[in-house]
């Protein structure tokens, strides 16, 4: 069981770690032309996995999508999505996976 708690810790963070790193790629390939068009497939597939509360924390700090209107909006909202279930798993003892 300790192991199952090991195995989502990390990959809490990991997620999290890949969201800032992606965040940071993306502001420095954007360069001087903030208005440069770049996908957002990418940054919500990763707050969607757990990294959304990183992607919002980041983009605050490196002052990066902020006029982006989706992001703003979604980026709470999975964040608090992604903490719900991340309590919930640990909480419930990992319940949900069946171990024999």
């Amino acid at each position: 069981m300790v192991l199952l708690y090991i195995i989502l810790s990390v990959y809490i963070f990991a997620v999290n770690f890949y969201a800032v790193m992606l965040i940071l790629a993306q502001r420095n390939e954007c360069g001087d032309n903030p208005e440069k068009p770049t996908g957002d497939g990418k940054i919500i597939l990763a707050a969607i996995l757990g990294g959304a509360l990183a992607i919002y924390v980041s983009m605050f700090i490196m002052r990066y999508r902020l006029k982006n209107i989706l992001l703003m909006i979604l980026m709470p909202v999975v964040a608090v999505l992604n903490v719900y279930f991340f309590y919930l798993a640990f909480t419930s003892g990992m319940s949900f996976i069946v171990v024999r």
